[in-house]
């Protein structure tokens, strides 16, 4: 009797301790240490970096608002906001509303779409260093656009999209909207496999058409996923940095009339002689701009969801 005691006693006791009051730390210990490092600290520096003339060789002096009052009368920062607030005006529309063609087209399970789906996203995996250069060449005063638009009479001249500061920055735009189109797809994509068919198949039998059914049903179904593409669009726009970059070849275009916030963050910062405390300024009004965004957009989202 006493031995089963002991046998249920050491089957009762597990041999390793699995509610340790440590043990959920030791799993989050990494995630912990990576966030706090790569991103809770180098946010607060950058607050703190905003309130002093830093230099990428010192740690600067604290100088209070300065770098705020002068970019209140930087001439470049307001092109910058200008610039940045046009690139988002004009790109969020389209990659609201161009990749939910694209995924209507390409829902269907018929043969060889999947090839399709693989060639509208390949531009997303491309290095956006690659797209632009590749873009660089074809919209370059002797490249291909403008000899397929000279050899079809179109043009007399070549246009000056990468010269022009006006066109560049809406070349930048196209380019922006053609390597993202594939990404916001797939998003779509996933909305659509997870909708009901029911609805679409009751409208069907009540006579409504396909493009009826699109905007009484498609539509308000897709609505949430709209607003998420709306806001993660915004936000990259307003955050364009590679494309006009090396579309500009590093310049900003002519007379840096079609730079950046981002690109006027690169610009001040960069060098030894760069001034960090007025990037990091910068930056923190990036930062409020986008959260901005986010906020807002939440919102809409919400209203949409209670109405």
């Amino acid at each position: 009797m006493a031995a089963q005691t002991t046998v249920g006693r050491r089957a009762a006791r597990p041999g390793v301790r699995r509610n340790l009051w440590f043990t959920p730390w030791v799993f989050l210990a990494v995630p912990l240490f990576t966030t706090v490092m790569f991103s809770l600290f180098p946010f607060l520096n950058t607050i703190v970096l905003s309130f002093t003339d830093a230099t990428p060789l010192g740690g600067g002096r604290f100088v209070g608002a300065d770098n705020y009052r002068e970019m209140v009368g930087d001439g470049q920062f307001w092109i910058a906001l200008q610039n940045s607030t046009l690139f988002m005006v004009v790109v969020v529309p389209l990659m609201v509303v161009l990749p939910l063609f694209l995924a209507m087209l390409v829902v269907k399970q018929i043969p060889g779409i999947a090839a399709f789906r693989a060639a509208f996203y390949t531009p997303v995996v491309a290095s956006g260093v690659v797209v632009g250069l590749v873009w660089s060449w074809a919209l370059g005063t002797q490249g291909l656009v403008n000899g397929v638009l000279e050899g079809l009479e179109w043009i007399n001249a070549p246009i000056g999209f990468l010269t022009d500061s006006q066109l560049l920055l809406f070349s930048t735009m196209a380019v922006t909207v053609w390597k993202g189109l594939g990404y916001y797809m797939v998003i779509y994509l996933a909305a659509l496999a997870n909708s009901p068919t029911e609805l679409h198949e009751a409208a069907a039998l009540d006579g409504a058409g396909a493009l009826r059914r699109f905007r009484s049903i498609t539509i308000p179904m897709l609505r949430p996923t709209m607003v998420l593409i709306g806001t993660l669009s915004a936000i990259s726009a307003f955050r364009v940095f590679t494309e006009i970059y090396v579309m500009s070849n590093g310049s900003g275009g002519p007379g840096q009339q079609s730079i950046t916030i981002v690109f006027l963050i690169q610009m001040v910062g960069r060098g030894l002689d760069g001034s960090v405390g007025y990037a990091s300024a910068l930056s923190l009004v990036l930062f409020v701009i986008t959260l901005g965004f986010a906020i807002a957009l939440m919102r809409v989202n919400r209203a949409e969801d209670r109405a």
